[in-house]
């Protein structure tokens, strides 16, 4: 049996409730419910059982210093289709700073390619993703008209307390995220 894996921070409970307060306006977008906001640290893909358990004990021994950070603004990632337009396919809250986190995403990514995974392969970009968009979705005017109308949104300074290790289970409503292991930052 395949486990789909990736770690992530769970924001506080009044993090999500502001991030929930925005969400919508897009029609057709799936938009996350507050069990699904998160702030991926690594993703690993599909690994079998004995590679699932060697990544919690790998993340057992990782030691984190104090994350704190700020939600600051929203945007989207696209994909270019061979028109070579772009099409949003999620849209997201942005994380400042990055910097700490950056520097845990790579001791992650060392520390799971030492145990056999393959390094990550895209630029780690921190954020929380407010909504998923049906490829043939077309409401570039919505999303545009939402992401001028969040483009100041921000937090203040809120600190994780746990890093989890999640498995997704993908479902008919969208993909439900259950908690694995975790592991409490101290700082």
């Amino acid at each position: 049996m395949m486990h789909r894996l990736f770690i992530g921070l769970r924001p506080p409970r009044e993090i999500r409730a502001a991030l929930m307060s925005i969400m919508g306006g897009i029609a057709g977008a799936r938009w996350q419910s507050d069990d699904q906001l998160h702030l991926t640290l690594r993703y690993i893909g599909e690994v079998d059982r004995q590679m699932a358990e060697e990544v919690a004990l790998a993340m057992a021994r990782i030691g984190t210093p104090p994350l704190t950070v700020a939600l600051r603004g929203v945007g989207r990632f696209e994909k270019r289709g061979l028109d070579g337009r772009g099409r949003t396919d999620a849209i997201w809250a942005g994380v400042a700073p990055g910097d700490t986190l950056q520097r845990v995403h790579n001791k992650i990514d060392h520390a799971l390619v030492a145990i056999g995974l393959p390094a990550e392969g895209r630029t780690y970009l921190p954020h929380i993703t407010l909504a998923r968009l049906p490829r043939s979705l077309g409401v570039e005017q919505e999303i545009d008209a939402f992401i001028a109308a969040h483009a100041a949104f921000s937090s203040a300074p809120f600190a994780f307390t746990h890093i989890t290790l999640f498995e997704s289970q993908l479902t008919r409503d969208g993909a439900r995220y259950d908690v694995v292991d975790r592991w409490p930052i101290i700082g």
